[in-house]
């Protein structure tokens, strides 16, 4: 599975906002990158890094296509929505189109969390009440779960040990649903996606689904007020848990006491707010003797919605929208199915998945402030890297988080050596430049060279009468005249028309293994055959092949012996040939010839002058 949030490099500028913005540090900036890094381990998903990401290089996690394979499935479908629509959907008139328009989706049941809400509210209430000396942090924000089990493991047994109000709904609705369903949550909270994974059985939830992803699909499958009808929510429907949204919803569904002078749990929400709070539970706890209420703030302001902004216009209509609701509620009913549904187990274990990184040593942070440019006794500390100290941000180089480029006093520092460093590269590009332009001029006049040298050759292979062929150590076709493709045919000569010259063409489909082993055999031994008859089809030609490139590249002259002005010449180039030849014989004959007679007239000569003497004698 892809992690929950992730950087596009090709979008990111480095501008590194995202790095300190993270109230984890779970982002690294890293030298010569395209882009941060996330460390999935040590991200809460609070998300706070895609809103500030001006680029749009950072998304969540989409379940877009999970969603549809959901939809297009037989079985029962199921959405719980989070009471956070009134705030995000304060566009559609009202909430009954708004159940309607989900439904148009392919959804058999809509549900609210609003009840899950109530029963883990009434649930804190009673465990509250039941109060044994122990204070807790409470658990219904998976950010604030993620903070404490990641950051402050200590605290786990300080965790209220209840589920969330999604799962708590989920549970109740496949109680309720006994056959076989799929549970879709649609909400703002993005950590929520990491949560559904944890669960199984009657807390399985399929799906989860931000709502500027619920508004894609809406657009998607075309779906919006005008033309759906009025539909309401399944019961059971909740009562104050519609105000969860809020810092202290959960609380005011719960009916615990908030006067500041009696109360025993005290509602912190925001990033800082968080952070500082857990810090401070962890170690004053024995003095302050609270519970904390903590909530991260995404209900309304998270990356899981589209209307940003507006905060307290989006407090007006969650309080808006409870009152609605609660106008027409039948409290009796309610209360039943809370103490039906409560029968259920709520209960849940946290994990410690300790990702603190160690502290670095003294020398690790003055070799990292040395490196900034700052002495031990320097405490010029602008924040404009966004920490409170130059030794703050030291201490995160030196842990690998942060790098120097993100000090503006290391930037400005350097700023000089750039300048002159850049000046250099610009004189030397300069002459590079000029260089390259000489070049591209020598290389245009040689490919101009090039390009007529070889319209010539074109020009001259076009207006020879035999058939030009050149081919590659592969038998591939390099080059061809009109002829070539003549003497192979109709064929050939349509497919010469689409490439020119049958570039590319194999040489062992356009002949038999007999001729075209001749060509093998120039390549491979570089010896020529001059004059070999070959049949080809039904055409007698006349070929010779020769080595171009050694091993590499060979000719071949092809001619038609059937052609016309072939035949003429061959013709008289044979008779020419027979008459030298029997010349040359003549020649012999004539020169043995002679020196027979000569033999002859030698012997004759001796017989005469034999006989003479033998005359005289007698």
């Amino acid at each position: 599975m892809d992690p929950l949030v992730s950087i596009k490099d090709e979008r990111c500028t480095n501008c590194f906002i995202c790095v300190k913005i993270c109230p984890v540090k779970a982002i690294r900036a890293i030298s010569d990158s395209k882009a941060p890094k996330i460390d999935e381990n040590r991200c809460i998903g609070c998300g706070d890094c895609i809103d500030a990401c001006a680029p749009k290089a950072i998304q969540y996690r989409s379940s877009i296509d999970d969603a549809k394979t959901i939809l297009s499935s037989k079985e029962k479908k199921i959405a719980i929505t989070s009471p956070s629509i009134s705030a995000e959907f304060n566009d559609i008139t009202d909430y009954r189109k708004f159940v309607a328009m989900i439904k148009s989706l392919g959804i058999d049941h809509v549900y609210e969390t609003s009840f899950g809400v109530d029963i883990v509210a009434n649930k804190y209430m009673n465990f509250f009440n039941d109060f044994k000396g122990r204070y807790y942090i409470t658990s219904c924000d998976p950010v604030v779960v993620s903070f404490v089990e990641k950051y402050h493991p200590k605290l786990i047994p300080n965790l209220v040990p209840f589920v969330s109000p999604k799962i708590a709904m989920t549970k109740v609705v496949r109680t309720k649903h006994k056959e076989k369903i799929n549970v879709i949550y649609i909400g703002p909270e993005i950590a929520s996606k990491d949560e559904a994974l944890l669960y199984r059985g009657d807390g399985q939830i399929d799906c989860v689904l931000s709502f500027p992803e619920l508004r894609h699909l809406f657009e998607e499958f075309d779906i919006n007020e005008n033309n759906v009808d009025f539909s309401v929510f399944d019961t059971p429907l909740g009562f104050k848990g519609s105000l969860y949204p809020l810092r202290n919803g959960l609380i005011q569904a719960a009916e615990i006491d908030e006067n500041l002078l009696t109360t025993h749990v005290i509602s912190i929400e925001g990033k800082k707010a968080m952070v500082e709070s857990i810090e401070e539970f962890e170690h004053n706890v024995k003095v302050i003797h609270r519970h904390i209420h903590v909530n991260y703030g995404n209900s309304l302001t998270g990356p899981g919605i589209s209307n940003k902004g507006n905060r307290l216009f989006k407090e007006h209509l969650v309080i808006k929208y409870a009152n609605k609701r609660i106008s027409n509620f039948f409290r009796a009913e309610w209360y039943q199915d809370l103490e039906n549904y409560s029968l259920l187990s709520f209960d849940r274990k946290f994990k410690a998945n300790d990702q603190r990184l160690p502290d670095p040593s003294e020398e690790e942070i003055q070799k990292a402030l040395k490196l900034m440019g700052k002495k031990a006794e320097d405490t010029s500390d602008c924040n404009q890297c966004g920490y409170n100290s130059c030794r703050e941000f030291a201490i995160d180089m030196a842990k690998g988080i942060v790098i120097p480029e993100m000090c503006s006093t290391f930037a400005l520092s350097h700023s000089k050596t750039f300048n002159e460093t850049l000046k250099e590269l610009n004189e030397k590009l300069a002459i590079t430049r000029q260089t390259l332009r000489e070049t591209e001029a020598k290389v245009k006049t040689e490919h101009d060279s090039a390009r007529q040298a070889s319209e010539l050759t074109n020009a001259m292979l076009e207006k020879l009468r035999a058939g030009i062929v050149i081919v590659d150590y592969k038998l591939k076709i390099v080059k061809a005249n009109s002829v070539f493709c003549t003497i192979l045919g109709e064929e050939a000569e349509e497919i010469s028309e689409i490439i020119p010259g049958l570039v590319g063409a194999d040489l062992k489909k356009l002949f038999a293994p007999d001729i075209y082993n001749l060509f093998s055999y120039v390549l491979t031994d570089s010896e020529s055959i001059d004059s070999r008859d070959v049949i080809h089809k039904d055409k007698i030609l006349n070929l010779s092949v020769f080595p171009i490139i050694n091993n590499q590249v060979a000719g071949g002259i092809i001619r038609d012996m059937k052609a016309p002005e072939v035949q003429r010449a061959e013709v008289i180039k044979r008779v020419s040939e027979v008459i030298d030849k029997n010349l040359e014989m003549v020649q012999q004959i004539g020169f043995l010839l002679g020196e027979g007679a000569s033999d002859i007239e030698k012997m004759l000569n001796s017989v005469i002058k034999f006989y003479e003497q033998e005359k005289r004698t007698k």
